[in-house]
């Protein structure tokens, strides 16, 4: 088992990765991390507070994606289910954002370039970064991918 699977056991971060995860959100906000890694707040869907997620944003022909390298049962996905897609993010600057769910069909060359750049990612997802496309459209129905839409 790698160490990034042993973080997430079970589709959850355990301690070590939640205070990782923290201090990654901090440094993805302010800026300081590469404009790729950003940090999404959402409600929570129980705890109404905010919470905030450190995650890689892909980038293809302009549009912004959030990928859920975790799943469907991420944490993020639920509250950002459960908040009707409203979400903020940060990095450096803070942006009030909807994102919207792509289907399945149209994720596949999202994952592929999602893999290239987020190498923590890679141990969650059953595909080689470097496999053929259609490998990846098997697995697309399984991780979520999100649209990042400015809300105006």
């Amino acid at each position: 088992m790698t160490l990034h699977r042993w973080y997430y056991r079970n589709g959850r971060p355990n301690a070590v990765a939640k205070f990782l995860n923290r201090i990654s959100a901090v440094l993805h906000a302010t800026g300081i991390a590469p404009n790729y890694l950003v940090t999404l707040e959402v409600v929570g869907r129980k705890s109404g507070k905010t919470i905030s997620f450190p995650l890689a944003m892909t980038v293809i022909d302009g549009e912004r994606y959030l990928v859920s390298m975790l799943g469907e049962q991420a944490n993020w996905v639920q509250n950002l289910k459960a908040a009707g897609g409203r979400a903020t993010l940060r990095h450096g600057a803070t942006e009030q954002v909807r994102l919207e769910e792509v289907e399945p069909a149209q994720r596949a060359p999202i994952l592929k370039a999602y893999l290239k750049h987020a190498p923590g990612a890679r141990p969650h997802i059953a595909v080689d970064k470097d496999a053929p496309l259609a490998e990846f459209v098997t697995v697309a129905p399984q991780i979520p991918v999100f649209r990042v839409r400015r809300d105006l």
